[in-house]
């Protein structure tokens, strides 16, 4: 393994340690490298997509060696909003980009009025593993 590729991988393994466990970036171990280069390789791959790409192939590749149930379970609840959800400052993009990466949500998801007040709903796709999948 070349000292690049070998960088790369430690990279990579800071991303998982960090997404399995939950903890904040500034928590990932010196061992895979500073924690500043560990999220912007993830942040890199985020904005030009390589993250979506690698879960398709795994996903295609391992369908098609039949490891995949396709069973999906979706479920969804109404959740009460606190009444400045959608009231936030309109002093244009305070930030730069969106957490989630620069994918838009569409114009009809968001909040809504019902006689209870604001709400949101909220879905949740679960295969058969009870693990979220992203339909």
């Amino acid at each position: 393994m070349t000292a690049p590729t070998r960088a790369r991988r430690q990279l990579i393994d800071g991303i998982r340690w960090r997404t399995r466990t939950g903890a904040p970036w500034r928590d990932v171990s010196e061992r895979y490298n500073p924690w500043v280069r560990v999220y912007d390789l993830f942040r890199r791959w985020q904005r030009d997509g390589t993250w979506a790409k690698i879960v398709t192939r795994l996903q295609t590749e391992t369908d098609a060696k039949c490891l995949i149930t396709w069973d999906v379970n979706i479920d969804s609840t109404v959740c009460r909003a606190h009444q400045h959800a959608a009231g936030a400052a309109k002093r244009g993009d305070l930030q730069k980009e969106p957490p989630g990466g620069p994918v838009v949500e569409p114009a009809d998801h968001g909040l809504g009025r019902s006689r209870g007040g604001l709400t949101t709903k909220i879905h949740l796709a679960v295969e058969q593993g009870q693990k979220p999948c992203r339909c």
